[in-house]
């Protein structure tokens, strides 16, 4: 049997709080937090969801930033700080390491394409 949430086909032997982890932007603390608050137990499988708790699990993502939504958000957040000329922002643009990672040994492949991408 499958289970269809928020557009999502799940089998229905699927433990419900794995299977909350397939929507981008979830992870296992929030898919906790929304199990314990429909009062689903832990090991709860999809085939078990009656419509009701269905609808209740819609209602209760709905209130999340998931999907679409979420991914719209970080290419927002990257599109800012490259605006702004941050730091974070110019590596992004040159497609290097963000966060003080080394590239030395590491990045080669990211390196190599922008270095093509500037000499055109």
């Amino acid at each position: 049997m499958v289970t269809n949430i928020m557009g999502k086909s799940f089998r229905g032997n699927r433990l419900v709080r794995i299977g909350l982890q397939d929507f981008f932007g979830l992870g296992q603390q929030n898919v906790t937090r929304i199990c314990s608050k429909l009062g689903f137990y832990p090991q709860m499988r999809m085939h078990e969801l009656s419509e009701q708790q269905v609808l209740g699990l819609t209602k209760e993502l709905n209130e999340y930033t998931i999907e679409k939504d979420k991914k719209n958000e970080i290419l927002a957040n990257i599109a800012f700080k490259r605006k702004i000329g941050s730091y974070a922002g110019r590596r992004h643009a040159q497609g290097l390491p963000v966060r003080g990672q080394g590239t030395r040994s590491n990045a080669q492949t990211a390196k190599l394409l922008n270095r093509l991408n500037r000499r055109l």
